[in-house]
């Protein structure tokens, strides 16, 4: 009953109730990761410069487990509530819906939602993706999905991606590593199960550089040469990307900006900064290929 009403029991009693507006909770798919690190860092850094705090948590890709946390933020009066694209579980909707501390939705951008948007669309990455190795002439062209179940976002760069390829009159071919591998292990997996088959793919999508890196590393065990055999493209621009063996191939989100314009407009939301006319509630941001050369 209490998941179906959306009910969060406030912790936050009687004269305490002001600690709100210092706390912003923020809930993220992997605290460990490196594709988040800058927009924590961004976020926390314009935060701390207007004497506000940062409490985060980790969904590891769960929509569960992001319900448990919003809970239990919520329950303790935030001054906001940041969370990390539009999939969630139907509780958790239900608690977006009757909160009334703002709400942030970012890495994601649709604007039928209610939540202020922050992002950029993860579907025109996976077209952009397909659209550059087809104009580089790669014809046989797969994508290798997270090993991580739950990344929803990386599906709708499949989706993308398949959608392109069809589009172009190709015949997207998607891998799916075993659920759970470490994601260099089933970055491997997948280019060693890829290149086994008749023909090869002559380019593959990898839904991240991590998946990319540990497809790079099995190549040269294997005696493959990158790109000359089989293109390699990522999704992260982590650091190691520019200094992997060939450089990796990349799209480069805007992490710190997204990180940098969810703190500005929490704090336009409390009033902290000025704002002319209404705020902002659709930021759309733009992600940037970087070419190197493994494809």
């Amino acid at each position: 009953m209490v998941n179906t009403l959306g009910y969060v029991p406030n912790l936050v009693a009687g004269g305490l109730a002001s600690a709100r507006s210092k706390v912003v909770a923020m809930v993220i798919p992997n605290i460990s990761g490196p594709i988040f690190a800058n927009t924590i860092q961004g976020f926390s850094d314009t935060l701390s410069q207007h004497g506000f705090q940062l409490l985060l948590a980790s969904s590891y890709f769960s929509a569960e487990q992001e319900e448990s946390a919003v809970r239990a933020f919520l329950g303790w009066s935030p001054a906001a509530l940041v969370l990390t694209s539009r999939f969630h579980s139907p509780a958790t909707e239900k608690m977006i819906e009757q909160t009334d501390v703002p709400v942030i939705e970012t890495w994601d951008h649709q604007p039928d939602r209610s939540p202020i948007q922050i992002g950029f669309s993860h579907y025109d990455v996976g077209v952009a993706a397909a659209r550059y190795l087809h104009a580089k002439g790669y014809r046989r062209i797969a994508f290798v999905q997270n090993s991580v179940a739950g990344d929803f976002s990386a599906l709708e760069r499949r989706n993308g991606y398949a959608a392109t390829l069809e589009g172009l009159g190709l015949k997207p071919w998607v891998f799916v590593p075993d659920a759970g591998r470490a994601p260099f292990e089933a970055g491997k997996q997948a280019m060693e199960a890829l290149m086994s088959q008749a023909p090869r793919p002559d380019a593959i999508v990898f839904a991240n550089d991590n998946l990319a890196a540990g497809a790079l590393l099995a190549s040269q065990r294997a005696g493959l040469h990158v790109p000359q055999d089989c293109a390699v493209m990522g999704f992260g621009d982590y650091a190691f990307a520019e200094m992997m063996l060939p450089s990796l191939t990349t799209i480069k989100p805007p992490a710190l900006e997204i990180g940098v314009m969810a703190a500005t407009r929490v704090l336009e939301s409390l009033g902290v900064l000025p704002v002319e006319g209404e705020i902002q509630r659709l930021n759309l941001l733009d992600c940037r290929l970087v070419e190197r050369e493994s494809t």
